[in-house]
């Protein structure tokens, strides 16, 4: 009996394995992951954040304080978002989300093979690392007189724009990643008898994993970031247009609208790829145990 009420004290502090208050003795336990519990109070946390933005932008509105009647209240803006759904705003946040998932994929697929250059071949890093790092400090808007001369105004044209953004942070996460890898696993490997090709495919393409999802959703922060001056390209629809008419008409809640939206679907697919990227790299977990 002692040994038993020890194991369910030792289960309540673990948080798992923990019968509710009054159960029958055969009853099973709830289980409550700990990692579940995280997540909810970072997201409740996350949400306290954003309500005290939104609480500091309606002071801000009503107050006057900044533009007097320039900026809208949070209301008139969300306002605009539920009535703008229905009537094609919907629609543009559609076509940037596939823009920015289809070029960005691009960039990153360009910039992995790039990055494994860099970052595994010194020779290769000595030619090309200035060139890198001189093209990724230019900003992505600077191009678009450029591009518009040699690609035109059309889809591809928006797509250079941003399969640019995101080809140069890949190339720069996965050169580091792949740099600091320890010598110990490559001697490891080396003394198992592995050679150079196999050392490559066995260890370091596993340990790269990791920084590729991190290139990923910094990739995709900086296209989305990039939107904007992408469809500065004659484009008609999206997200990064409809800010633009907006501001061409001076209607601020609706630039507000779709600097929100631009906002929201970039936290969400960044979510998304945080999910994935625990799973993929679960191992990593384990291993560090």
């Amino acid at each position: 009996m002692p040994e038993v009420l020890a194991s369910d004290r030792r289960a309540a502090a673990a948080g798992v394995g923990a019968k509710e208050p009054g159960a029958p003795p055969g009853a099973p336990s709830r289980r409550v992951p700990r990692r579940w519990l995280a997540a909810l109070r970072n997201a409740a946390l996350g949400l306290t954040g954003f309500l005290g933005v939104v609480l500091l932008w309606q002071v801000m509105a009503v107050t006057g304080v900044v533009g007097g009647d320039l900026l809208p209240t949070p209301g008139q803006v969300f306002e605009v978002i539920w009535t703008g759904l229905g009537n094609g705003l919907a629609d543009d946040i559609l076509i940037s989300s596939r823009r920015v998932v289809v070029w960005v994929s691009v960039g990153i697929a360009a910039g992995v093979p790039v990055g494994f250059l860099l970052g595994w071949f010194p020779i290769a890093r000595a030619v090309l690392n200035p060139l890198v790092n001189f093209f990724r400090a230019l900003p992505p808007i600077a191009l678009v007189p450029l591009v518009i001369v040699y690609f035109g105004i059309g889809e591809l044209a928006r797509g250079i724009i941003l399969m640019y953004a995101a080809f140069f942070a890949t190339v720069v996460i996965v050169f580091e990643g792949i740099a600091g890898i320890e010598d110990k696993y490559v001697r490891a490997a080396q003394t198992l008898g592995a050679n150079r090709i196999e050392v490559l495919t066995r260890v370091v393409l596993p340990f790269s994993v990791p920084h590729i999802l991190t290139a990923a959703r910094v990739s995709l922060g900086i296209g989305w970031a990039s939107l904007v001056a992408a469809e500065l390209v004659a484009a008609q629809d999206g997200l990064g247009a409809v800010i633009q008419n907006a501001g061409n008409f001076l209607d601020i809640p609706r630039v507000y609208a779709g600097i929100i939206l631009i906002g929201l679907c970039a936290l969400l697919m960044d979510a998304a790829l945080r999910l994935a990227s625990a799973r993929l790299v679960r191992w990593q977990d384990r291993g560090n145990r």
